[in-house]
């Protein structure tokens, strides 16, 4: 046997075990879930391993997602912070806004843009009266 058949037969049985561990994995997406949405877009598959390695591989690329958009508030905030040097911020919270979530999400090519009627801000067309409490 030369190599490469035995690089072949490596790589084989590592995708066989592979595949034998999603049947006892449970993804967050749920299959019920990822199966509507395989349907929708028109692919029918039975072998509920596809199922869940479709699940993970969304997973996986929303986990990184909210992972750069969390960079991108933490960025974003420390700037203002330099900006207001006089005043010491209290508040250390991370406040996610869409525009974070653009501009992650620019980086895997979507482009995703909101409704003017959308809101940033949560207090953003309220009263004024309940905006000052």
């Amino acid at each position: 046997m030369n190599p490469s058949n035995e690089a072949r037969h490596d790589d084989d049985a590592a995708l066989t075990d592979f595949l034998a561990s999603l049947m006892d994995y449970a993804p967050t997406i749920p299959d019920e879930l990822v199966e509507h949405y395989v349907a929708k877009s028109g692919f029918q598959c039975p072998d509920v391993r596809l199922i869940r390695l479709v699940a993970v591989a969304a997973q996986k690329f929303i986990a990184e997602v909210a992972n750069d958009a969390l960079q991108q508030c933490k960025a974003r905030q420390s700037a203002a912070v330099k900006d207001k040097r006089d005043k010491q911020q209290k508040d250390k919270r991370l406040i996610l806004t869409m525009e974070d979530l653009s501009k992650a999400l620019r980086e895997y090519g979507v482009n995703l843009r909101h409704q003017e009627y959308f809101a940033d801000s949560p207090s953003t067309g309220m009263d004024q009266t309940v905006r000052e409490e």
